[in-house]
Formats: structure tokens, sequence, C-alpha cells
């Protein structure tokens, strides 16, 4: 699941949007939003088409973007999200998993390796470490923020997992980094 930034009332909400306005939002996004479309049309040419009914907003107890659910689809937290830009990088992340799910026969969500390798690919891949993101939220490396980010990301995931304590997705990153890192699949670079 992916963090965000929290944003200011909205319509009653304390953060975030209401689940129709996100809806909306995501079918613009998959209508579109090329990155979206791109690694949804890898996941049909995977042999894992996802149809529409694939992604749902939804009301979220922790603060994260969205999430892959390997037998319910893509949720994004409508309560967590106010920009379609969000939207659009949320989406991408969680498709990013739904990807990796489709193409490693065995990808157990409860082995640290495997989760850190599709969390570090999908910081690494859906934009959510683009320089002006990082900027908005006051990181400002001149080097490697880039990869310093999606460490950082990768390790508020992992870490979320219960099967995972810190210790253990820091080792679990650490192992899997080169190999994670440099899977660009299924583009052919960083976007």
């Amino acid at each position: 699941m992916e963090e965000t930034a929290s944003s200011a009332s909205n319509d009653g909400y304390p953060t975030g949007t209401t689940p129709e306005h996100c809806q909306h939002m995501i079918n613009h996004s998959l209508s579109r939003n090329a990155t979206v479309k791109f690694v949804r049309e890898a996941l049909t040419k995977a042999g894992c088409p996802v149809a529409d009914k694939f992604f749902k907003p939804e009301h979220c107890s922790m603060k994260v973007g969205g999430g892959f659910k390997q037998d319910d689809g893509i949720v994004i937290c409508s309560n967590n999200v106010t920009h379609q830009d969000e939207v659009d990088v949320a989406l991408t992340h969680e498709l990013l998993h739904a990807y990796d799910h489709c193409r490693a026969a065995n990808l157990n969500w409860t082995n640290c390796e495997h989760h850190a390798c599709s969390e570090i690919r999908a910081a690494n891949l859906s934009g959510d470490c683009a320089w002006k993101r990082e900027l908005l939220r006051g990181n400002t490396n001149i080097q490697k923020q880039h990869q310093i980010c999606v460490r950082r990301r990768a390790l508020i995931s992992v870490g979320l997992n219960p099967h995972c304590s810190m210790h253990r997705a820091i080792s679990a990153i650490d192992r899997v980094w080169k190999t994670c890192y440099n899977d660009t699949q299924p583009f052919d670079r960083v976007p």
C-alpha cells in the first residue's frame, strides 16, 4: 500500500474526497492516463486482464493511498486522496503489484522479500518518487533522491505487512534491492 500526504477538509470528509468523486477520478485514470492504461494492457498481455469492477474507492483505516488485494482487486482510499495526480500514481502503483502477482506464479505476499521486491518496483516505476513529488514532501537531496525515496517508500509499505517486522523489512529490502530496483518490466526503463 502507498502512503499519502494528508489533505484539507472536503465536503465533510476530514481528509480526502467522497467515494463518488474518487470513483470519478479512478474512471478518469483508467480512460485517460497513459501509464495506467499501459500497465493495465501489460496485465492483459501477461494473461491477467482486469475489468473496470477490479478498481473501487474505499474508506481506509490506515493512512495509505490504495491497496492491492489479490482476490478483491485494487482499492483507492477515497479518504486519503484529493487530486487526480494522487489517484493516477496510486493506481499505477497498485497495478504494478497486480502485474507482479500475475507474472510470478509463486509470489507470496507474506514473504518479506517477495513483498519488498514488489514495493521497490512499484515505488520506482509508479511516479511516486518523481522529483516534484519529493520536493512537495520536503525531501530535497540532490544526489540519489529517487533511490532514497524508493527505499523509504518500500520500507513504509513492507513495514505495514504483519508478517514483516521493521528489522525484517529492512533486511528484505537490502537483499532484493539491486535485482528489483533494476527490474523495470513492463516498461523498458523507469518512466
